[in-house]
């Protein structure tokens, strides 16, 4: 008999006590090794229409609802009796007449009318009422055939044919997952991409659609990690256009891109698995730019291959810096890494010696970073004619030598004190590695990769050189924080023509999507011509809108904050779920004033710390980055805050201010989109400009 594990059952269990979702693992193993043990006392749901829905006790008032056949088990949802067994009377397990996919299917005639959500109404108070009465129906030109082929059920055709701008989300959230993706993404002018039809499966939980939701439990290990990290679904239930990136042959690096939320973490994960899967004697390199997104990778991957330690033992999950220092200690001997605060009071130094010049010490030290020590310039001609993307003040050539005579100064400096920048050490790395017959890796992929450095770029280059497929990489334009563009081609990565979008967003709901979109443009375009389209991405779940507040005082942003999340985790939240942001360490304490005022326990986050179980996370901004909640409060966004005025004020043209501008709002937009359900994004009068796009 097969095991399997619906999608439905781990989110049910999120929703139970800690004690309560103890007995339910309990069963649920037991229900595995035996479930025809006399003390399961399974009892039919007379109440369900399908025959094979049971019920088996775990706990005096818990149920979880099985699906039973003589060839499977299935658990499907498990709640207090009176809630479980009405979710079973609701449900029915069919294969789909035209698809072949396994469906949970909510019975039609048990709803009696699709009823929009209270809170999409109360939330537009700005738009004129409009006449429903006279609303365009969106699919009512769509033949039958179309709408089963996107595997909406057959009995859901008539809401479907009925439904409007007004009523879709509402709708979508009686279909299957497949279907609703299919309409939102018709209903906002894309094209749904589904298989060309194919020879139904003879089992339809083999069907590309059913896997992404039921999952074969082989052994107890599996299915204890699946119900031990619910709110980590994704690295089991594979969406089918994120398995066809993960086990695609390349013939030359790749990336798949997509906007906060679509995936890409997940589908590097796979492909890192895929790799050393199917290539037996292969190392494979897993890796991002900080340590924590490294540590947080580290974490999903033992969950995903926790059942099989040899397929680990062959995959290295270390952030680039780490792995750096790792393979520049074993080739060359031991390192001396210098630090930015270092070379910030070299520069200091090094500009009062040279003198003459009105260059302020922000302008040195970015001029340095983006530039100097970014491409390991090492001479003055080299400087004089580097091509300046990212950095667009315009230097005549006076100038630049004036700069020249400075940076030379901090070059003396660290040979004298025989320190090296990470971007030398890895420019050094590269060389060795391309002179080398045998690279310490195989295969590398890579996270996070918008924010990677030029000298990051060329150490992959030179480690994946070797074989056309050896380079992976996941990212997002919308999302760069920590580095200016850059060409990827110029430096040996040419990805173009293997750069693929994800497009369905499962973290984050419609709602909290729709908004944090408004930050960015419709499409973006990296310095290689590579372009992300955004317009067509589409949520597969529905929520409150996000909350925007702008307060008089500081005072009462905290206790609007302090009371929100109080109302929050009334509601349920637990508070590991919670995570409050701000844009920098200066506004921390007003963050700690309102979680401290909510009652919640709470952690200070920095980049050495993980999130920990049982407290509210709160961190700034750019540490937020890989992280997810289920509620987020993005705190203290004021004017002169966000965006940060220091760097405003130092910019050479209109060029670099508008850089600065889309760093800022990048940096917002991946606070935003921290969030699964709940946003709330506050800030004191005078508020960010970037506020009034948020919520236009």
């Amino acid at each position: 008999m097969e095991f399997r594990i619906a999608d439905t059952f781990t989110d049910s269990l999120t929703r139970l006590s800690g004690d309560e979702q103890k007995a339910v693992k309990t069963t649920a193993f037991d229900l595995q090794l035996n479930p025809a043990h006399p003390s399961m006392s399974l009892h039919r749901i007379e109440q369900s229409k399908d025959k094979h829905f049971w019920s088996v006790r775990a706990g005096s008032d818990i149920r979880i609802v099985l699906h039973k056949t003589q060839a499977s088990l299935l658990l499907c949802y498990v709640d207090h009796h009176d809630k479980a067994y009405d979710w079973a009377a609701r449900r029915k397990l069919e294969t789909h007449p035209t698809t072949g996919a396994a469906q949970l299917v909510e019975v039609r005639e048990t709803v009696q009318q699709v009823v929009v959500p209270v809170y999409v109404q109360a939330q537009l108070p700005l738009a004129p009422k409009r006449d429903t009465s006279s609303a365009r129906l969106l699919f009512a030109d769509s033949p039958d055939d179309e709408l089963l082929g996107y595997g909406v059920p057959v009995e859901w055709l008539a809401d479907v044919k009925a439904a409007t701008e007004d009523t879709l989300l509402a709708l979508a959230d009686h279909l299957p997952a497949e279907a609703a993706e299919a309409l939102l993404e018709l209903a906002t002018g894309g094209k749904p991409r589904v298989p060309a039809p194919t020879v139904a499966p003879a089992n339809p939980f083999d069907h590309p659609d059913a896997q992404r939701r039921f999952r074969v439990m082989t052994n107890v290990a599996e299915l204890e990690a699946a119900l031990n990290f619910p709110w980590e679904k994704w690295t089991v239930f594979l969406h089918p256009e994120q398995r066809q990136w993960v086990a695609r042959d390349y013939t030359g690096p790749a990336r798949v891109s997509g906007s906060a939320g679509t995936g890409k973490t997940i589908v590097a994960l796979h492909r890192a698995v895929h790799l050393a899967r199917s290539q037996p004697d292969a190392r494979v390199l897993l890796t991002t730019f900080s340590d924590t997104l490294a540590t947080a990778l580290h974490t999903k991957l033992k969950r995903l291959v926790g059942s099989e330690p040899r397929l680990a033992e062959r995959i290295d999950v270390v952030s680039l810096n780490t792995i750096g220092q790792r393979l520049y200690k074993a080739q060359q001997g031991p390192v001396t890494l210098t630090s930015r605060d270092t070379v910030r009071q070299m520069l200091s130094v090094a500009s009062e010696v040279v003198g003459g010049h009105k260059f302020s010490l922000h302008f040195l030290v970015t001029e340095w970073e983006q530039i100097v020590d970014a491409w390991q310039l090492a001479s003055w001609e080299d400087y004089r004619d580097v091509t300046r993307l990212g950095r667009k003040t315009r230097l005549p050539e006076p100038q630049r030598a004036v700069l020249w005579a400075i940076f030379e100064e901090v070059r003396s400096a660290l040979a004298a004190q025989k320190q090296i920048t990470h971007a030398g050490m890895f420019t050094s790395l590269a060389t060795t590695l391309a002179g080398s017959k045998h690279p310490p890796f195989d295969f590398a992929v890579v996270d996070e990769a918008q924010d990677l450095s030029v000298a990051h770029l060329r150490f992959l280059a030179a480690l994946g050189a070797k074989r056309p497929d050896a380079l992976f990489f996941a990212g997002d334009l919308g999302q760069r924080i920590f580095q200016q563009p850059f060409s990827w081609k110029s430096l040996g990565v040419d990805i173009r023509g293997r750069s693929r979008t994800l497009r369905i967003n499962y973290r984050t709901s419609h709602q909290i999507r729709q908004q944090a979109d408004r930050l960015l443009g419709d499409q973006a375009v990296d310095v290689d011509g590579n372009s992300e389209t955004r317009s067509d991405k589409v949520s597969v779940f529905n929520g409150p809108p996000p909350l925007i507040r702008v307060l008089k005082t500081e005072e009462e942003e905290i206790k609007v904050v302090s009371d929100w999340l109080a109302e929050q985790s009334k509601a349920g939240a637990l508070p590991q779920e919670f995570g409050v942001f701000v844009r920098s360490a200066a506004q921390l304490k007003r963050a700690q004033a309102a979680v401290t005022a909510s009652g919640l326990p709470f952690k200070m986050l920095d980049e050495h710390v993980e999130t920990a179980s049982g407290h509210a996370s709160i961190i700034t901004m750019h540490l937020a980055k890989g992280l997810e909640f289920r509620a987020v409060v993005v705190m203290a966004c004021d004017d002169e805050v966000i965006p940060l005025q220091e760097p405003i004020e130092t910019v050479g043209d209109d060029a670099d201010l508008q850089e600065v501008y889309d760093t800022e709002r990048h940096l917002l937009y991946v606070a935003c989109t921290r969030a699964r359900d709940h946003l709330l994004v506050t800030g004191m009068e005078p508020a960010s400009e970037f506020l009034d796009d948020f919520r236009s």
